[in-house]
C-alpha cells in the first residue's frame, strides 16, 4: 500500500510540474506580447514627434518673426523622437528576452 501510495505522489508531482511550466510559459508569452505593444508604441511616439520636428523647422522658415520660438519646439521634438526610439529599441531587446525565456520552458 505505501508503495502505491509512494508511486501516486511521484506521478502527481510531475504533473504540478508540468502545471508550473505551462504556467510559466503563459506568462513569459504575455509578456512577450506587452513588450511588443509597448515597442510599438515607441516607435509610433518616435514617429509622431520626429514629424512634429520636421513641421517646426518648416514653420521657422516659414515665420521669420516667431523663428526662434520654432527652432526651439523643434529642438524639443527631435530630443523627444530620439528618447522614444530609444524605449522602443529597450523594449525590443525586452521582447527578444522574454521570447527567448519562454522557448526555454
Amino acid at each position: 500500500m505505501s508503495e502505491e501510495m509512494h508511486r501516486d505522489r511521484l506521478f502527481h508531482r510531475h504533473k504540478e510540474e508540468e502545471e508550473e511550466e505551462h504556467e510559466v510559459e503563459i506568462i513569459y508569452e504575455k509578456k512577450e506580447k506587452h513588450h511588443k505593444h509597448m515597442q510599438q508604441l515607441g516607435t509610433l511616439g518616435a514617429i509622431a514627434a520626429g514629424a512634429y520636428a520636421v513641421h517646426e523647422k518648416h514653420q521657422a522658415k516659414k515665420d521669420p518673426e516667431n523663428a526662434h520660438g520654432h527652432r526651439i519646439k523643434e529642438e524639443v521634438a527631435a530630443v523627444a523622437a530620439v528618447g522614444a526610439a530609444g524605449y522602443a529599441f529597450h523594449e525590443h531587446h525586452e521582447k527578444k528576452d522574454a521570447k527567448k525565456h519562454a522557448e526555454e520552458y
